[in-house]
């Protein structure tokens, strides 16, 4: 039986590795090895190869097909050109050496490091460990020294990443400058489009499957670009978690994010988002797909992400509609057998608590007709009064402003002078705990609270900073607003993009019966201007 087991020769070579020289090749590896399986007569040599993989990564595709087979009892011999090819994980390494291989009856050979498991007196096998050690502190310094080479160009707004975002490609004369692909970037703009319209990434992705249009892996794999994910068998299979990750990258707006994730160690390879404040954002890099206006209300559409209700609908609505009295959002309901037009939003507390919001309730149909009506007497006086609005606008807006402003520079101002007192009482605690003063546990709790104070007063004023600046900005919203609403003159039906670009919020207020009538009003919170309430214009008007 084991003259019928295969002599598995694996090979490996990294990007890292490459950079030493034609002797670490894969074809230089095959050599050496097929020639001494053959020299040493042993049978069935098989080659198992990672080309392009970190020794410090053990789900490498070509050794696990070749652990497959030694867990299989599959394999006699294990031949490596030396240790580090195996891998430059001392504990790991040392795992399938001492217990993986010899558990399955497997020897193991490391031709240059004349390792051989067969030779428990050599003492080449007592140094293994101490090479083991050296391989994996090679890693640790290379890895040391890209990191710090990737910190340096990443701050200095050079992109760190190969994998271009897709709809983009490298400039040839400049690698470092990202060009419009033209094909691909009518695709992003569709999945920005059908966003705005209100259908969700499992929408989108259908929608682009069926139609048969290759997914990011399949098209750049197509035009011979390296594709960093793996390409589905169906090669016009589009995935929700792409699309939602088209949706979500800023880069599409002309930006260079650099930064975007970390891992946190050598051996944890599991990428993980970085937040915003740790990005390194360069606006301008490149030409914009999305403009930012469009992308930053795909952003809103998606903090209010819905699901399809059990009949399949869903609603342009949802996620915009609020109760006016609890602000609670309003849920969409739409039944599988239900009479035409019962298509529902019920305030989200009044339909669990009843006792904590009276019944608010509205039908889709009929906040459509009520928005659509206001959004036409709104275009209509813009038409007829547009420099009058847009001082009404602007004062109203300064008059916010100042005090939005006057309220985060205080808020500012004790943020910073509390940072300023912390950080003396660091060198107090440093001063007393050094003196003897105060014992290392009471120094420990205090630094950790300070520590922790100082951090959250930091991010707190970052986000007053920002604040400040949006409010700051406030006029250019709503000459936005005036041209945004002058293309929809003539408007006779809503959709979602139309919605989204104009409309931030829909307050439903309680029906009122006292009439005998059923009477109801909403109020709209538009993009960039607030609410408009059309009484108050026309008095300003005439006063």
């Amino acid at each position: 039986m084991s003259g019928a087991k295969i002599t598995a020769l694996y090979c490996r070579l990294s990007q890292e590795d490459e950079k030493m020289g034609e002797s670490t090749s894969i074809e230089n590896q095959k050599s050496i090895l097929l020639s001494f399986a053959k020299e040493k007569r042993f049978p069935n040599p098989t080659f198992f190869v990672d080309d392009g993989y970190s020794g410090t990564n053990f789900e490498r595709p070509g050794f696990q097909k070749m652990l497959a087979e030694i867990e299989a009892d599959k394999v006699g011999v294990v031949i490596t050109k030396d240790l580090s090819r195996l891998g430059r994980n001392s504990a790991m390494v040392g795992l399938y050496t001492t217990f993986t291989f010899p558990q399955h009856g497997v020897r193991y050979i490391a031709i240059t490091d004349n390792f051989d498991t067969i030779d428990q007196t050599s003492v080449n096998n007592d140094f293994a460990g101490i090479k083991n050690w050296f391989n994996e502190f090679y890693a640790r310094d290379t890895s040391r020294k890209i990191r710090a080479v990737n910190r340096a160009r990443g701050e200095k707004g050079i992109p760190i990443s190969s994998n271009l975002p897709y709809g983009y490609v490298k400039d040839p004369a400049d690698p470092n400058c990202w060009l419009v692909d033209p094909e691909a970037a009518v695709i992003v703009k569709r999945i920005f489009d059908m966003c705005l319209e209100g259908r969700g990434p499992h929408q989108i992705a259908n929608q682009l499957t069926a139609e048969n249009i290759l997914c990011p892996a399949a098209y750049k794999n197509q035009r011979g670009i390296h594709a960093f994910s793996v390409i589905p068998e169906n090669p016009c299979h589009w995935n929700c978690a792409v699309v939602a990750q088209i949706l979500d990258m800023r880069d599409y707006t002309g930006c260079l994010v650099n930064f975007k994730g970390y891992t946190n160690s050598l051996w944890d390879q599991k990428r993980r988002l970085n937040t915003e404040d740790k990005q390194a954002i360069f606006p301008n890099h490149h030409e914009a797909i999305i403009e930012e206006d469009v992308f930053q209300r795909v952003q809103e559409i998606r903090k209010h992400r819905h699901r399809k209700t059990r009949s399949g609908k869903s609603s342009i609505f949802s996620g915009l509609v609020f109760c006016a009295d609890c602000k609670a959002k309003m849920h969409y309901t739409s039944k599988i057998i239900t009479s035409p037009n019962q298509e529902n939003f019920e305030c989200k507390t009044h339909k669990t608590k009843p006792s904590k919001c009276g019944s608010h309730y509205i039908r889709e149909f009929v906040l459509e007709q009520m928005v659509l009506e206001h959004m036409r007497m709104v275009m209509g006086y813009i038409l007829r009064y547009e420099n009058h609005f847009r001082r009404v606008m602007e004062e109203r807006k300064l008059l916010q402003s100042r005090e939005e402003i006057s309220i985060r520079e205080k808020q500012l101002s004790r943020n910073e002078k509390r940072i300023g007192e912390l950080k003396r009482l660091f060198i107090k605690v440093y001063e007393d705990n050094a003196a003897g003063r105060l014992s290392d546990s009471q120094y420990e709790l205090l630094s950790q609270n300070y520590e922790a104070e100082q951090k959250q007063l930091e991010e707190d004023t970052t986000r007053l900073r920002k604040e400040i600046e949006v409010q700051e900005k406030q006029n250019e919203g709503i000459e936005q607003f005036i041209q945004s609403v002058k293309t929809y003159v003539g408007i006779e039906k809503l959709d979602g993009s139309v919605l989204h670009e104009l409309v931030k919020a829909i307050y439903i207020g309680a029906p009122d019966k006292s009439s005998g009538h059923r009477v109801q009003h909403i109020y709209i919170e538009y993009n960039g201007i607030g609410f408009i309430l059309l009484n108050e214009l026309t008095q300003t008007k005439t006063a």
